[in-house]
């Protein structure tokens, strides 16, 4: 987490100065830290924080994609913005109200148990008027053919909290859940590259982190299997923003998240999803807006944090970061 205070608001200089960021943690022995959260105290009356999403790219130190977000990053933010001043001391049933200057999204993140550096959540996205379901959809068509390896796949591109590609993993050869779990680098890849088809469908870089993907199936009791690429291999459950998204999904008829959904005898309440990592729980609120089914939030519970603690990045003296805890502070969130 960065003070965006300390930050310049052009998004050139901004590159320049992430570059030197990420050359000096990979010196220290950080190059795996490829999320930064860029956060400030809100203006705004509805919102605590301002919030600012960069995934950092592996291909290079220069190399960052600003499109979209991560839910697990905004609770980090949130733990390492009251250790530096920006909050008030986080105590349990209070709540955070977050404003994603990336794609508009607003966050709470309600606080269910606090510790010395341990802070558990729920968290809330939250459409304030409601936006109708099928506007979630990329395309604007429950479904999209894409070719990848020569072959045409069925995926749905959705987009509610971030972009994700949605593909039923007896597409891509899979039969069951332990198959999928167990699949390693020829999944991978060929999941990798469903998403540069995507991208390209959409006309967004194909080198950058957006949309994700996830490949997803029918369980038993209404559950849904799923597992994720991040950046750069496996996510080892799914991005709370996963969750959000797929919760959604399965509300939007005819989609494959609806359809495995149905085939796995969800009907209605809260959505169970397994990963290789564990469960997770979503519940998913919709409203009749207009004559038509319209999303109004999407919520998560039992997300963890663990402050790791600050340090100061010297070789930046001339951004003149002042206080330690105003510096850096990494933070670790987890299903």
């Amino acid at each position: 987490m960065l003070d965006a205070r300390r930050l310049s608001a052009d998004e050139g200089a901004l590159r320049r100065e992430l570059t030197e960021v990420r050359r000096y943690l990979s010196e220290a022995g950080g190059s795996h830290v490829l999320k930064i959260a860029l956060v400030r105290p809100s203006a705004h009356p509805l919102f605590d924080l301002d919030y600012r999403f960069v995934q950092a790219l592996p291909d290079g130190p220069d190399r960052f994609d600003f499109r979209g977000s991560c839910g697990h990053s905004i609770l980090s933010a949130v733990v390492s913005a009251e250790r530096a001043g920006m909050l008030p001391a986080l105590t349990p049933g209070g709540r955070v109200r977050v404003n994603v200057l990336n794609n508009g999204d607003s966050v709470v993140c309600e606080l269910e148990e606090t510790g010395l550096n341990e802070v558990r959540f729920t968290v809330y996205f939250v459409q304030p008027v409601g936006i109708p379901l099928p506007e979630l959809l990329l395309t604007a068509e429950p479904c999209t053919e894409l070719v990848s390896d020569g072959v045409s796949r069925t995926v749905s591109l959705v987009s509610t909290g971030n972009p994700y590609t949605f593909v039923d993993a007896r597409e891509l050869g899979i039969r069951d859940h332990t198959e999928l779990f167990a699949a390693g680098d020829e999944l991978f890849a060929r999941m990798a590259r469903l998403r540069v088809a995507a991208a390209g469908r959409l006309g967004w870089s194909p080198d950058g982190a957006f949309p994700k993907i996830a490949a997803i199936l029918p369980e038993a009791s209404g559950r849904i299997a799923a597992r994720a690429v991040s950046v750069p291999g496996w996510h080892p459950t799914i991005a709370l923003t996963g969750a959000v998204c797929l919760g959604a999904a399965t509300r939007i008829p005819g989609t494959v998240a609806w359809r495995i959904a149905e085939e796995a005898g969800h009907v209605d309440g809260p959505l169970g999803i397994t990963t290789p990592g564990g469960r997770t729980v979503v519940t998913v609120a919709t409203h009749e807006i207009g004559g038509q089914p319209s999303l109004t939030w999407v919520g998560v519970g039992r997300k963890h944090v663990t402050h790791q603690g600050s340090f100061v990045l010297e070789p930046l003296a001339h951004l003149q970061f002042e206080e330690i805890a105003q510096c850096l502070a990494l933070s670790a969130a987890s299903v």
